[in-house]
């Protein structure tokens, strides 16, 4: 199988060490040099599979040059946090929507890494492809079939908000010396995600605001269920919940 990567960022990087040992990888990126990586997108024309691996504001009119460059019976794919958007329009190519449930706080081809991927959930929102499949597995993935509209509602709930509310807690903090000061391990924890990338988390907020405002919505709901129940009770349920979602 010939694997074009565009983009070499965290994800796109991860992908590109992970396959170049057992596949015919090659990667367009501007920011990159070396081997197998070139700036321009022509030498992806013989390629079976093409993964788009840009910054969600670019990847639409990466999408469309891609029209006058592959054949029709390329699979592409993109990696894009949110799905809704890249499905409004039909390609030329086999156009097939995913996700990759992976990733850290930290952005660029500089802290990408082998095995990125590996016990990771990698949502597909178009049908099932052989080629696809056949990558998801080998990088140790496990590909979920949804909707868009599902999938962004989804991610809303457990990473855009959760990003959110990072940032939310350090701006609650930042105005109380002490806190600042005696703050440890819980609040480094719950503040990981504020580190997020910018480009990637401005992209997250303007793009899928009003299903983050729901999810925000809910957890104040949540909260009041905490603060005005019986808080043993629902503790025990969030353990046992939180339990069989990562064991």
């Amino acid at each position: 199988m010939k694997i074009g990567i565009i983009g070499l960022g965290l994800i796109g990087g991860s992908l590109f060490k992970d396959l170049r040992k057992n596949y015919d990888v090659i990667a367009v990126s501007k920011s990159q040099n070396g081997e197998n990586i070139y700036k321009t997108y022509d030498v992806l024309k013989d390629r079976d599979l093409v993964f788009v691996c840009t910054p969600m504001n670019k990847t639409l009119s990466v999408l469309d040059e891609l029209e006058g460059i592959l054949s029709p019976e390329t699979v592409v794919t993109d990696v894009c946090s949110l799905k809704k958007f890249v499905c409004q329009k039909q390609r030329p190519y086999k156009f097939i929507p995913s996700h990759p449930m992976a990733g850290t706080e930290h952005k660029g081809f500089e802290n990408s890494f082998e095995g990125l991927f590996k016990g990771a959930k990698w949502v597909i929102t178009g049908e099932e492809n052989p080629l696809l499949t056949e990558i998801i597995n080998f990088v140790g993935a496990k590909p979920v079939f949804t909707t868009a509209e599902k999938h962004d509602e989804a991610v809303a709930m457990i990473s855009h908000m959760p990003m959110v509310i990072a940032q939310g807690l350090m701006l609650c903090a930042k105005d109380n010396p002490l806190a600042l000061e005696i703050a440890s391990s819980g609040f480094r924890d719950m503040t990981r995600l504020a580190l997020s990338n910018e480009e990637m988390a401005c992209d997250m907020v303007s793009m899928n605001s009003q299903n983050i405002e729901q999810a925000i919505l809910k957890l104040y709901k949540s909260i009041g269920e905490l603060t005005n129940g019986d808080y043993p009770k629902t503790i025990a349920e969030v353990k046992n919940i939180r339990s069989k979602m990562f064991n």
